[in-house]
């Protein structure tokens, strides 16, 4: 009984310590920083199988692009971490930023992923219609919201016809 609170107090006190270093992006809200797996808080980025299409009506592979213009972003600086919760993968799920600026926002003001209000409550709304306005990213053609992308392929069709 004492082990099992211990454990519970020990992962309490790590799942809100800041989490600071050099990331690896994953994909478009992935990152792993220091061997940890973090899942960027109320966001959802294309996966990187997906295909959306640009202005042009031209498929390309957003999912792919959100992760490389994050990975440009950063460009090797130190990424901090403020944990939130798990998901149901055991990741940490956590706000970051690059200095003072959240990467969340940034990637949804880019264009590069969506505000997801299931869990951001709308955090992410502003940064969204602002790019969505300008035609930034996604917002400059047409795609299929990940979690739709993501329950398509879970139905067993193919990428192709779910990013349609």
């Amino acid at each position: 009984m004492v082990l099992l609170a211990l454990t519970v107090f020990s992962h309490d006190v790590s799942a809100n310590a800041l989490i600071i270093g050099q990331a690896s992006i994953i994909d478009g809200d992935t990152l792993e920083v220091r061997g940890m797996r973090i899942r960027l808080w109320g966001i959802d980025a294309p996966e990187s199988s997906q295909l959306c299409r640009g202005e042009n009506s031209l498929p390309y592979r957003c999912g792919a692009k959100s992760a490389n213009e994050l990975d440009s972003f950063i460009a090797g600086r130190p990424v901090s971490c403020k944990p939130v919760s798990r998901d149901v993968y055991g990741r940490t799920v956590a706000t970051c930023s690059v200095g003072a600026l959240d990467l969340g926002d940034w990637l949804v003001r880019g264009g590069l992923a969506f505000d997801w209000p299931r869990y951001s409550k709308g955090n992410y709304d502003g940064a969204q219609r602002e790019a969505e306005r300008a035609g930034r990213g996604v917002w400059a053609g047409s795609y299929v919201a990940p979690w739709r992308y993501r329950a398509c392929i879970n139905e067993g069709r193919k990428s192709d016809s779910c990013s349609e």
